[in-house]
């Protein structure tokens, strides 16, 4: 972890703000504001970069575009509020939607291939998507896209967006480097709320996600590599911080894997996995570290409660290797379901025999009261899960005996399970 740590840097900026009142805005809440956000950024960015600020007050618009050198910075008392109507998102752009890339509208806030990018404040950023028609899109042609990606259509021939009904996330940096996220509360994105995409270090400190709609993930660390999430509050209606690298033959076609992650110090409570592996991680998953971390806090209650405190997803539609997952001082209470969940039969475990990996993970110094079971790991019987190491831990209040299926190498030491050494 230290040496994961010394190469994440943040990005720093020049000393030169850009007002965006000065450009046109208008903090009325009614006044739509995109091109004064263009104008702004664009000044910014030619300018050789600085500070876009947003001060007090609702700003409405449709997307916006970060560009090099740009520091989007809230104010207190400052909202972003997007637009509910499609059409603010258009043109499409190229994303990764689920683990396949397309061309979709354009997410709330977007960069793609830039560099030194920051969006800062105690403001909020609000996608309001409960009151337009995200909701009611649920996942769309999912199931086109899945059989493009399956097919090998080329990328530019896939054309989501109007008609099509495929939602966009809140934020998505796209082949970005040399990013800051922090303070910032996320609110009511139409589905996942901070979404990396083939980038790399990226830092995100101190924010809150607070997601309603279903696929309502709070960071999503998708091909990306040298990533730093901490301190940090996620009530989710999805998993919480979740490690992708793309889905089935078009994530194996791709193959970047995410690597080199550390998460620590956050709050979680959601409706899925604290720390969540998958399931698009066709293209590999290694070197991720998560500590001090703490599951369904008193003092922060979520809509719902976490089921799982470590959530390992994938089959054998995906393939790719998950090699070397760590928990350390992993605590908290009433986890819904299995606390340990580690399962190559998601969806019922896939049909096309591209059997995934899962080796070395360790688990040391946890203690959740009340769950389930504490432990699950099911394997294939022609893919093992190999050498898992849970240690120094207590699990109390548990309700059912754990399930081991296929697991080579799965070491007990120190640890209990209601009062009693586990066999």
């Amino acid at each position: 972890m230290p040496l994961i740590l010394a190469r994440i840097c943040p990005p720093r900026f020049r000393r030169k703000d850009y007002d965006v009142t000065a450009y046109g805005a208008k903090g009325d809440g009614l006044t739509k504001n995109t091109e004064a956000f263009y104008r702004a950024i664009t000044a910014c960015h030619r300018a050789g970069g600085g500070r876009v600020v947003v001060p007090a007050g609702t700003f409405l618009t449709g997307g916006i575009r970060l560009l090099s050198n740009v520091e989007l910075h809230l104010s207190d008392g400052a909202t972003i509020k997007f637009s509910t109507d499609p059409d603010d998102y258009l043109p499409l752009v190229l994303t990764r939607w689920e683990g396949t890339l397309c061309y979709n509208y354009q997410p709330f806030i977007y960069a793609f291939e830039q560099k030194n990018i920051a969006i800062t404040g105690k403001g909020t950023i609000d996608g309001d998507a409960p009151s337009g028609k995200w909701a009611s899109w649920g996942a769309g042609s999912t199931p086109l896209l899945r059989q493009w990606g399956e097919d090998g259509v080329p990328v530019e021939e896939r054309i989501m967006g109007v008609g099509k009904n495929m939602r966009p996330n809140m934020i998505q940096f796209f082949r970005c480097r040399n990013l800051l996220v922090e303070d910032v509360l996320l609110k009511n994105p139409a589905m996942w709320s901070l979404h990396f995409v083939f980038s790399q270090n990226i830092t995100v400190r101190r924010i809150e996600v607070y997601s309603t709609n279903s696929q309502g993930d709070g960071v999503d660390l998708d091909s990306s590599s040298y990533a730093h999430v901490h301190d940090s509050k996620f009530n989710t209606n999805d998993d919480c911080v979740v490690i992708k690298s793309g889905r089935d033959a078009d994530g194996r076609r791709v193959g970047i894997p995410s690597t080199h992650i550390v998460v620590e110090r956050n709050k979680f409570s959601g409706r899925w996995g604290g720390i969540t592996i998958g399931s698009e991680m066709s293209g590999g998953v290694s070197k991720i570290f998560c500590r001090d971390c703490e599951i369904n806090a008193p003092d922060f209650p979520g809509r719902y409660p976490i089921k799982h405190a470590l959530y390992i997803k994938c089959n054998q539609d995906r393939g790719g290797v998950i090699d070397g997952v760590h928990l350390r001082n992993v605590f908290g209470q009433n986890v819904e379901r299995e606390i340990l969940f580690v399962s190559m039969y998601y969806q019922n475990g896939g049909t096309k025999g591209f059997f995934p990996q899962i080796n070395n993970v360790t688990v040391d110094r946890m203690k959740i009261t009340n769950g389930k079971l504490a432990a699950c790991f099911r394997g294939f019987p022609q893919q093992h899960i190999k050498n898992v190491r849970i240690t120094n831990s207590t699990f109390t209040g548990i309700t059912e005996p754990n399930l081991i299926e296929n697991t080579d190498n799965l070491v007990f030491r120190n640890t209990t399970i209601n009062g009693v050494v586990p066999a």
